[in-house]
């Protein structure tokens, strides 16, 4: 049976056009897809006989789209902080999956992170680790929508022995996967400093034949660029241009690291930019010329990277520090404003992602991914410009509603389907386990 419901928030923010904010007006969801926005009054007679729900002091938007994550590392969470990228990858964080990693340790993960994320106003994760079926059946379970980026190495760990096993089993997991709704899949190489010359041709020919995309960590550190000089004699982005990875087909995480010659080039490629501004500060990666890679026409999206090196899921709390960095880093106040700042996080990360005829915006015939912010606490009074204020001011903790597909995954900041009691025993059970195994 069809089921229509109304929502009717104080502001409506549909993202498109940009800078809107429709007060007065309606969301009209019909299943699990945006039937129409329009004037109130309307919806109330058009549409007597649906369900109303009434957000008087809300504001009402596309949900948030974390464009880079390792959603089951949020069991590592706090285990290695504050070290050089290079010395947590190979001390702490390798050995410690080494140690852990499986298909039940990346599915309890992930359905951690999703949840946190959930809570956080995110309802889709373009994530990149391991074990690809247990992350999209974690996606299932939560309600997320997952996109799955099958991690590709040289070398071996607990899920592969080398880049053709990795290869062999994202194909399969996708293949599982054939027609689950909200379900993806993308080939994720690590990063040039991880992958060989032989195994990025595989990847882009198989991108190219099966049409599957690609996520990849790309000059994440000065350290990488100045391995890859001495190694290749070419920086990493000139090899992978040589090598023919750059396309609308690719979403670069990081690119912390690029010079003029490199912004213009990613821009002339079509290639997609997923900013992480707490990792990158906090594993003293560098400062992203975010505003420079906009102006030049790039699509910048924002992922919070995993919890391990964050230490949050909280993409509304790096959509406030990722605006106020480009202002800082570019010397401009004026750059990456509120409403900038705010697309970045819904229909940038849509389209870097090719889903900007589904989802990114309130638009009749998407699909019903939404959110509501409860502004009316002394956090966000007094209120002039809410899309200022939800950028600015407001915190996670004040996102009260979210629905995927139409599906209500939030009401009132309780979950409609996931139970926290389960999550948080699950949550210590991982602690107690990690923790005797590292002392």
């Amino acid at each position: 049976m069809t089921k229509i419901t109304c929502i009717y928030p104080q502001y409506l923010i549909p993202v498109e056009p940009r800078t809107t904010v429709l007060t007065h007006h309606a969301l009209v969801m019909q299943d699990d897809k945006i039937l129409a926005v329009l004037p109130a009054d309307q919806a109330r007679q058009q549409y007597a006989s649906a369900q109303h729900l009434e957000m008087p002091e809300h504001a009402l938007l596309p949900g948030l789209i974390n464009l880079h994550a390792h959603s089951a590392m949020s069991l590592l969470r706090g285990l290695a902080d504050d070290l050089s990228l290079m010395d947590w990858l190979n001390h702490h964080i390798w050995p410690a999956e080494k140690k852990h990693v499986s298909d039940e340790f990346v599915f309890d993960g992930s359905v951690h992170a999703m949840a946190e994320m959930i809570r956080g106003g995110t309802t889709t994760v373009n994530d990149m680790y391991f074990c690809h079926e247990a992350v999209a059946r974690a996606g299932v379970h939560t309600g997320m929508r997952t996109i799955v980026g099958c991690s590709i190495l040289e070398f071996p760990t607990v899920y592969a022995n080398d880049a053709d096993e990795y290869i062999s089993k994202a194909l399969a997991a996708r293949q599982s996967f054939v027609g689950q709704a909200g379900i993806s899949f993308r080939l994720a190489p690590h990063a040039p400093y991880t992958v060989a010359d032989e195994t990025f041709s595989k990847i882009i020919a198989l991108s190219e034949k099966l049409g599957i995309d690609i996520h990849c960590h790309i000059h994440e550190t000065q350290d990488e660029v100045d391995t890859s000089l001495k190694q290749y004699g070419m920086r990493p982005l000139e090899r992978l241009h040589q090598l023919g990875l750059l396309s609308p087909a690719l979403i670069a995480a990081h690119v912390v690291h690029a010079n003029d010659a490199e912004i213009a080039l990613l821009a002339r490629q079509g290639v997609h930019v997923a900013h992480n501004p707490a990792s990158n500060l906090k594993l003293a990666s560098g400062f992203a010329r975010v505003h420079d890679m906009q102006t030049a026409g790039i699509q910048v999206g924002i992922g919070t990277d995993g919890a391990a090196s964050n230490n949050k899921l909280d993409l509304l709390g790096d959509l406030r520090m990722a605006a106020l960095l480009s202002k800082a880093q570019s010397g401009n106040p004026t750059a990456l404003n509120a409403s900038i700042a705010l697309e970045m996080a819904t229909l940038s990360g849509a389209k870097a992602l090719g889903m900007d005829q589904q989802i990114g915006s309130l638009v009749a015939g998407k699909q019903a991914d939404l959110i509501a912010i409860d502004l009316s606490a002394i956090e966000t009074q007094p209120l002039f410009d809410p899309i200022s204020q939800i950028v600015y001011a407001a915190g996670r903790e004040q996102i009260s509603h979210v629905w995927v597909n139409g599906k209500c995954l939030m009401s009132d900041r309780v979950f409609c389907d996931l139970q926290m009691d389960q999550l948080l025993d699950k949550a210590r059970w991982w602690q107690k386990k990690i923790a005797v195994a590292t002392v």
